[in-house]
């Protein structure tokens, strides 16, 4: 991915703010250290929010690889958050939602939740938690958080100090509800229309959120849609929809063209809030490769659903959920789990394998897959030392 080169006089006239924007292409050389993670989106990361705060009935075999049982989350196990939050030595985020089992909030907290959309929800959505709720439901936390912990310093125990808010990580993987959902009313020119749409609330809201005192934003954009096996199973009947993976042609073109613009929005993000640092993580290249190569990397199917019902070539049928048992044309049946979900990408037919999601998060931490644009204020030069600037970089 090329970038426009940093012009001499642009150069100058950012250094006379006191202010460098820098754009590095690993996390490597950056302080990948954060007292708090503090999560927004949908299923893809969703430890739970969505069952406490809808009783969505998501039950077994879901998290039957870690976790041993029903974990709140769309998998057998665990997320890319997880591993993310393993990766920064910080403790699984519990929901904002959940209110059984006094969880903490010390290191953070999770707003995402299953089905949620950027867009505002409509009445029949599976999540009213759409982006916008998720960023007041923030509000909320860390006004009462800081109003608890004014009153009782006790409540540090259980609560993240007031400097976490500020020195803390945000995350976001959003987007994937919005760009699917509009498939099913629009036509793909329709859809790609859409798209400015879309992203000008998440734009919004992450302004919203550096009014609130965010400054170190995480932002994951979205897969590879049409390799899902419930996308083809519905958009893909068709061959002619299909490229040379098998995966639809239309959602893919789609999710292309919203990270690049997702990207754009990243870049220019500073222009507003100066003093934010952003990183725009290439997910769908990531997960792209790993169904390209999947024999590359020890899986062995890379289309079909682990969880599901039907038999090859994608064992996905939209009828029955995963872990269900129903009567279909007659007949008991029930969406099984595979014997061996390592070999498997995809787990039930939207959703990624625990092995998946371990691959894409190592690959995410190389730093090979990430652009972060940085606001540098000169204090913070000796803390960043090996940072500087790159006028061009190409992936």
């Amino acid at each position: 991915m090329a970038l426009k080169p940093i012009t001499l006089q642009k150069l100058f006239a950012i250094l006379s703010l006191s202010v460098i924007f820098t754009l590095v292409p690993s996390i490597s050389s950056l302080d990948f250290n954060y007292p708090a993670v503090f999560n927004f989106g949908d299923s893809n990361s969703d430890t739970g929010g969505v069952v406490a705060g809808v009783a969505f009935p998501l039950g077994p075999p879901n998290g039957e690889t870690y976790f041993l049982k029903p974990s709140g989350r769309f998998c057998n196990g665990r997320l890319i958050i997880d591993f993310l939050m393993n990766a920064l030595d910080l403790p699984f985020l519990n929901p904002y939602l959940d209110s059984v089992g006094a969880p903490s909030f010390q290191k953070g907290c999770n707003f995402a939740t299953g089905g949620s959309t950027i867009l505002p929800a409509s009445a029949a959505a599976v999540s009213p938690f759409s982006f916008g709720i998720q960023v007041a439901q923030f509000a909320r936390f860390k006004a009462r958080v800081l109003e608890l912990i004014t009153k009782d310093r006790k409540h540090e125990k259980f609560l993240p100090l007031e400097a976490y808010f500020e020195q803390g990580l945000y995350v976001f993987d959003i987007g994937q509800n919005d760009v699917d959902g509009a498939f099913y009313s629009k036509s793909e020119d329709q859809v790609l229309a859409f798209l400015p749409t879309i992203l000008s609330e998440f734009e919004t809201g992450i302004k919203r959120l550096y009014s609130e005192g965010a400054r170190n934003f995480w932002i994951h954009n979205t897969g590879p849609l049409g390799c899902l096996p419930r996308i083809i199973a519905t958009f893909g009947k068709n061959e002619s929809k299909l490229d040379q993976l098998g995966c639809v042609d239309s959602h893919n073109r789609a999710a292309r063209l919203f990270n690049t613009q997702l990207h754009d929005l990243c870049s220019k993000f500073l222009d507003h809030c100066p003093d934010a640092n952003v990183t725009y993580v290439d997910i769908f290249s990531i997960k792209w490769n790993l169904i390209s190569n999947f024999s590359t990397y020890g899986f062995k199917k890379p289309l079909a659903s682990c969880c599901g019902y039907g038999g090859p070539p994608l064992n996905f049928d939209n009828r029955i959920a995963c872990g269900v048992t129903k009567v279909l044309n007659g007949t008991t049946v029930t969406a099984d789990p595979c014997n061996n979900t390592a070999e498997y990408i995809n787990w039930d037919g939207n959703h990624y394998t625990e092995a998946a999601n371990q691959f894409v998060t190592k690959q995410i931490l190389t730093g090979n897959y990430s652009d972060t644009f940085l606001a540098i204020k000169k204090p913070l030069f000796t803390k960043f030392k090996s940072l500087s600037i790159y006028p061009n970089v190409i992936r």
